[in-house]
């Protein structure tokens, strides 16, 4: 099995409790903020944590329709969040499965680092394309610019 990892790293203002504690709401906050990507989030299994079975449907912003996620690790002292999609469209009938290690790094300004690293675990010797690999970096950006977005004009939230 072939497998390809893919990082990036995002500068905010905002302080890394307050983002991870929006992204622990992602169900609510991404297809209110991010429609063209999510249409809903719903928990289908677990009450939220590590263990959580989580169906997906995408918006019509994005060039599938559905997905199935676990969280494997909810991490509250270090502000990340591990979560494996496991089935659905989204793995573009070339993955296994793809899992996020996504950080948020405390910086000494008061706001954080955004840090997702996508593992693609791709069925045999499938090499996905630049393009693919590019689609899902652009759209996690956008995602979480929106949240960004969002809690700068709510701040009293999370």
């Amino acid at each position: 099995m072939a497998v390809i990892t893919s990082e990036f790293e995002i500068s905010s203002s905002i302080p890394a409790s307050k983002i991870f504690n929006a992204y622990r709401d992602f169900n609510n906050i991404a297809p209110k903020v991010d429609p063209e990507t999510y249409k809903t989030l719903v928990d289908i299994e677990g009450d939220g944590g590590a263990g959580t079975i989580r169906d997906i449907s995408f918006g019509d912003g994005v060039p599938f329709t559905s997905g199935k996620l676990k969280l494997d690790v909810v991490d509250s002292i270090n502000f990340s969040i591990i979560y494996t999609i496991f089935e659905g469209d989204i793995l573009m009938g070339q993955l296994d499965s793809m899992t996020h290690h996504v950080k948020f790094i405390p910086s000494p300004d008061g706001g954080c680092v955004y840090k997702p690293t996508i593992v693609y675990n791709c069925k045999g010797e499938t090499q996905l394309p630049e393009e693919a690999l590019n689609m899902v970096k652009e759209g996690f950006k956008k995602t979480f610019k929106a949240i960004e977005g969002f809690i700068h004009a709510n701040p009293q939230t999370y």
